[in-house]
């Protein structure tokens, strides 16, 4: 069940970045221009991030992360358009309000390591977008309060735990420049909003 709902959040993920890109962006023809992207040797990324999956008890976690990707090959696999590709990589800090039990204040805090490969198109001159495979790390652990201790017995258990899961984003970037950009960004664990700078 799990699968199929992650297969289904890619599926709508991959819709939502096509949809960002506007009608303008669609008609032009930039895709066609193989290269006719910024050159960069690295891509620096803060964002917010808002953690939707439920790692935690039943809530949502927000936090603050950053990425950094690495073009690997400047024209991409499609050699007729305008793509690249990059190593992506990162770490995201969430924070998880709530109980697995009781709605008690407690909280957790998540951090998450992902690694992706970042397959970029360039539709038109302002706009790019992007889908994302890969994996995740992440560890979590108890945010130690009295709040989660009534009447001297422990109610919320620490989720201290390591692993390992598979990752899927979909995104875009608005590009002020040949240096900066709005980036957006869709997908199973998590969604972000920030910037980029190349």
């Amino acid at each position: 069940m799990r699968k199929l709902r992650c297969g289904a959040l890619a599926a709508v993920a991959v819709v939502a970045a096509t949809l960002m890109v506007p009608r303008s962006a669609r008609a032009d023809d930039t895709i066609k221009h193989p290269g006719d992207h910024p050159e960069y040797s690295v891509e620096i990324e803060p964002h917010g991030i808002f953690g939707w999956s439920n790692f935690y008890a039943t809530s949502t976690g927000f936090g603050v992360g950053g990425r950094f990707s690495i073009p690997v090959v400047q024209n991409g696999f499609i050699p007729s358009l305008n793509n690249n590709v990059a190593v992506s990589f990162g770490l995201d800090f969430l924070h998880y309000s709530g109980c697995p039990y009781l709605n008690y204040g407690c909280g957790a805090n998540y951090v998450f390591f992902p690694v992706a490969m970042q397959w970029n198109f360039f539709v038109a001159p302002h706009w790019s977008v992007f889908g994302e495979p890969g994996i995740f790390i992440y560890h979590g652990f108890f945010d130690d309060t009295d709040y989660c201790v009534i009447n001297g017995r422990r109610y919320c258990d620490g989720p201290t735990v390591t692993g390992v899961g598979p990752a899927f984003y979909a995104g875009g970037r608005y590009h002020f420049n040949e240096h900066v950009t709005l980036t957006m960004r869709i997908g199973y664990p998590t969604i972000s909003i920030g910037a980029s700078f190349m």
